[in-house]
């Protein structure tokens, strides 16, 4: 194994723009912090001549940015690199590795287990993919550079984007909550905040693009600290900097979420009236034992408060099921805070245990079979709860972002409003980064439908 641990500012690479004809190819996996970190990686190997590539057959170096927080998201990696044995055995040359989360936590298992990967990279240590790529190159000797920092933000590399009318831009990295059943505090480190004015800057180098909306992003935004600048102040500043750009950001965490915060969504047009605000369980005992720092009734309470300030707001969080201890009765509790939130739309998944996590240590004691049922339980409400809101919205007027061309069909388009609503209309001369007026004419659980006005 070859780790750069020390010498990688002084060193200068073979590759360059001009003679460099490397390809790469990356498959990322996982949260939006994965797809806003691939930017970053496009950005480090563009600065040494590396080009994209969307073709995984012409491609030198193979990359899989990774997510570890669930067991299933790992099991569809490790299915991947079986499937890529055979871009290795045909060409023996070709670089395989495994960014992100994953790399960091099962570091040893990849490079022991998988004789396919060449290459193990972690989140904070991508300023050193080209040196260990190129190395791999010339000697054949395995990367591994998996160090978490407490200071790395990458403020200074601008990242590679897609032509999109959507951006993230990172305002923080890592995360401090250490909640029972997370892996991200060992995976993505302690929580470090950029810059605002480098926050700032970015949001308006992006104005001045096709870009019409940008989403803020952190593993707990609310937790942004700069210089006597919180998160509500940051929000603030970057809508008064593009005041002609929609702004989201994700994700919160009930405990750190202000009235000032709510106030501040309140104040500005350009602030998306939508809040994702993972709740895990609807069981005051459940969220002790995952350290969630918040009760039940602390959370209905920000509800209330969003709910009155700017009514209409988009809603969604995250729900876990068969968390170990859970009864029925928490299960119960779950389904009737999800009655009463009326989310607009939820992440729901099976409870997994993450070693490392204190929940491992926890006896994992509600059988598989149970966890999928209190699951469907949890899914069939939540798009119920879903195609009930929708509903009541056919006959209104809403604005949407025109973002993609219809999954579906090329005579339509697909774009969203500020509370986050998936909304599919004609294409007729519309075109993506339109502002369209539209009147909701049917709906399901997932989209609305609509006719421009």
């Amino acid at each position: 194994m070859f780790d750069i641990l020390d010498n990688t500012k002084e060193k200068k690479s073979k590759f360059n723009k001009a003679g460099n004809n490397k390809k790469v190819y990356i498959e990322t996996y996982g949260c939006q912090m994965n797809f806003s970190d691939t930017e970053i990686v496009l950005s480090v190997l563009s600065d040494f001549g590396y080009n994209e590539s969307a073709d995984i057959e012409e491609s030198d170096v193979i990359l899989l940015n990774t997510c570890s927080v669930r067991d299933n998201a790992e099991q569809k990696i490790k299915n991947r690199l079986v499937h890529l044995k055979h871009y290795k055995k045909n060409h023996p040359e070709r670089i395989i590795g495994i960014l992100g989360c994953m790399a960091e936590r099962l570091r040893n298992v990849l490079l022991e287990e998988e004789k396919v990967v060449d290459l193990i990279v972690g989140p904070d240590e991508y300023r050193k993919l080209p040196f260990l790529i190129e190395n791999i190159f010339e000697t054949g000797e395995k990367g591994i550079a998996v160090k978490l920092s407490k200071v790395e933000t990458y403020d200074d590399i601008t990242p590679v984007r897609k032509d999109g009318v959507t951006a993230f831009i990172s305002v923080m990295r890592g995360c401090d909550k250490f909640c029972s059943f997370c892996v991200v505090p060992f995976t993505r480190g302690r929580e470090r905040s950029r810059k605002l004015s480098s926050i700032i800057d970015e949001a308006k180098n992006l104005s001045g693009t096709n870009v019409k909306e940008i989403t803020l992003l952190g593993q707990n935004v609310n937790s942004y600290r700069d210089n006597g600048n919180d998160f509500s102040d940051l929000l603030k500043s970057v809508a008064l900097a593009v005041p002609d750009m929609r702004i989201r950001y994700v994700t919160s965490h009930p405990y750190d979420l202000s009235d000032k915060l709510l106030e501040t969504m309140a104040e500005f047009s350009n602030i998306c009236k939508f809040i994702h605000l993972p709740v895990q369980s609807g069981s005051d005992r459940i969220l002790k034992l995952m350290n969630r720092e918040y009760s039940v009734g602390h959370y209905k309470g920000i509800i209330r408060k969003a709910k009155a300030i700017m009514p209409g707001i988009g809603l969604s969080t995250d729900i876990i099921a068969g968390f170990p201890t859970e009864t029925d009765d928490d299960q119960k509790m779950t389904l009737d805070l999800m009655e009463e939130v009326q989310y607009d739309g939820a992440y729901m998944f099976a409870y997994s245990p993450r070693e490392n996590t204190k929940a491992y240590k926890y006896l994992d004691d509600i059988p598989e079979e149970i966890k999928q049922k209190r699951l469907e339980e949890i899914i069939e409400l939540q798009r119920k709860i879903s195609y009930d809101i929708n509903e009541k919205l056919v006959g209104t007027e809403k604005e949407i972002l025109v973002e993609t061309i219809s999954k579906k069909s090329p005579d339509f388009i697909m774009g969203r409003t500020d509370c986050n609503k998936s909304t599919i209309i004609p294409k007729d001369s519309h075109k993506i980064g339109d502002l369209v007026k539209v009147k909701i004419t049917k709906a399901n659980s997932a989209t609305l439908f609509g006719e421009v006005i």
